[in-house]
């Protein structure tokens, strides 16, 4: 049964562009797969805190030898790390936010970046270990930061992205950037018609 992960990762609720191109992605990839399983994390919702020396310490505990505090200390970890086990495909919606990624998608990357769970160390360096997966990544900004422009090099978001699920094992990537939102509160552009683009290519990507 195939299995996806939708991580949504803004705060501004049915007004988000890219919970928009989620939902899209989502309703899209369910017909494609009726008897298929999505998980769904919204990241607005889940209560992340930032790692700290206890976190970090648990961590670097083999588990057969951690206390029982140590475990509850990563048990965030664990479930979200779990649902990357659990999915054959991600889905992720991400606003930016300063040139880069919102604060609290940072949080969760800092939770399933794990040594020993989501990538090893060995002779040849780390090794990603969530092999096999296929991620698409839906970006939403104020400006244009598209390859040319004069932007482009402020645009630190994507090449995070790209490079953190790399380093996890996810080589196979697509990323669709819906750039310019801030001309939907200027009025120079109808929603519907900004959304088109991105929209026919989500529903192609879905379908995959």
């Amino acid at each position: 049964m195939s299995t996806l992960l939708r991580v949504d990762s803004s705060p501004m609720g049915e007004h988000s562009i890219s919970r928009k191109l989620t939902s899209q992605f989502t309703n899209t990839w369910a017909k494609a797969h009726p008897h298929g399983k999505i998980i769904t994390r919204d990241l607005s919702k889940t209560s992340l805190s930032p790692v700290d020396q206890t976190w970090i310490d648990a961590c670097g505990t083999p588990q057969a030898i951690r206390t029982a505090e140590q475990n509850k200390v990563l048990s965030t970890s664990e479930l979200l790390i779990g649902e990357l086990d659990q999915a054959d495909q991600y889905v992720f919606g991400v606003p930016m936010h300063n040139f880069n990624v919102p604060a609290t998608l940072k949080l969760w990357i800092d939770q399933v970046v794990r040594a020993g769970r989501t990538f090893s160390y060995g002779p040849d360096g780390p090794k990603g270990l969530l092999n096999g997966k296929k991620a698409t990544l839906l970006v939403a900004s104020g400006g244009v930061y598209e390859t040319g422009s004069t932007m482009a090099a402020l645009n630190f978001a994507n090449p995070y992205l790209e490079t953190v699920l790399r380093f996890i094992g996810v080589t196979d990537i697509t990323t669709i950037s819906a750039e310019g939102t801030a001309q939907l509160g200027s009025g120079e552009v109808d929603l519907e018609t900004f959304l088109a683009p991105s929209l026919e290519k989500v529903e192609s990507l879905a379908t995959l």
